[in-house]
């Protein structure tokens, strides 16, 4: 089979459209992880050993679960219990929630990073412990893990296409759609592949930069 290019033309742009959606479910999947990983790693370091425990099992859960699996539960099983979610919104949610697991063991070790000394320097000021935690710790902890929490954006972007199997019209999706109704899956598929190295390349830079600029502020 030979290289359409005429063809290829015709489908870019339902494929940039497909990635429109890709980049828009990666963006908000990951606002949910870095935002619940944070609270995952706040409630793990709680005096009460249930809320400690609890959390540790459930994140641990959702670890060890495929992706896959848990989209299908909130797309197709939710729906039974009467909790109906939409393609798009089923696939930011278990991006977001599966993912937070992860960005909860970076936010973990980025706090047992700071210096001893910053948290008795804030004991000795007296600071409440909210000021602690806002003032002195977190803005400490995040800038030393924002580089890790880079990758796991990259990570997400990768994984994206296993929402094709709840019907998000991303790119994935898009390109197969296009090839059943035309028969031709080498342009569609090909470009695919070329359009994710693109982003994740360019991905990649910008987070080996803000990398470098990290260590250079420590």
């Amino acid at each position: 089979m030979e290289w359409d290019w005429h063809y290829t033309g015709d489908i870019l742009p339902d494929l940039l459209d497909g990635l429109r959606v890709t980049v828009t479910a990666t963006l908000l999947g990951y606002v949910i992880a870095v935002l619940l990983g944070l609270v995952w790693t706040l409630l793990r370091r709680t005096p009460s050993a249930v809320v400690n425990q609890t959390v540790r099992w459930v994140t641990e859960f959702i670890r060890s679960t495929p992706l896959l699996v848990q989209l299908f539960f909130l797309y197709y099983v939710l729906p039974t219990w009467g909790i109906t979610l939409g393609p798009l919104t089923a696939g930011v949610i278990g991006l977001g929630l599966h993912y937070s697991t992860y960005t909860a063991e970076v936010y973990r070790g980025g706090i047992d990073d700071v210096p001893r000394g910053q948290w008795e320097a804030a004991v000795a000021l007296n600071l409440p412990r909210s000021r602690t935690w806002l003032d002195v710790i977190l803005p400490q902890a995040i800038r030393r893990v924002l580089p890790t929490l880079g990758n796991y954006l990259i990570a997400m972007f990768k994984d994206s296409p296993l929402l094709l199997g709840i019907n998000v019209a991303e790119l994935l999706n898009t390109a197969y759609t296009t090839g059943t109704h035309t028969l031709r899956f080498l342009e569609p598929i090909t470009l695919v592949g070329v359009l994710f190295v693109l982003v994740s390349v360019v991905s990649s830079v910008l987070v080996r930069r803000l990398e470098r600029r990290s260590h250079a502020t420590d």
